[in-house]
């Protein structure tokens, strides 16, 4: 972890970011007047989730689907679909 005042910070900046991005810094506290208070980390990477589509063509919705549409309905209180 690296520790920088604020004038360092903002005169070396792109530096700092790319410190954080090629790892060789995990971490860099921005100090003002000595004191901590800001931290430059490098963003989490989010998962990837499932996609839509990729059961596609491997199950076939049948016909009847939507046959008690309406019974369904009414159950939850509305007379039309």
């Amino acid at each position: 972890m690296q520790y920088v005042n604020m004038f360092e910070a903002k005169t070396n900046l792109s530096k700092l970011v790319e410190a954080i991005e090629t790892g060789r810094e995990d971490e860099v506290v921005i100090a003002r007047n000595g004191r901590p208070v800001a931290r430059l980390a490098p963003l989490a990477e989010k998962p990837v989730g499932k996609r839509l589509g990729v059961a596609k063509g491997v199950f076939v919705l049948p016909d009847t689907f939507d046959a008690d549409n309406e019974v369904i309905a009414h159950m939850f209180g509305s007379e039309t679909v």
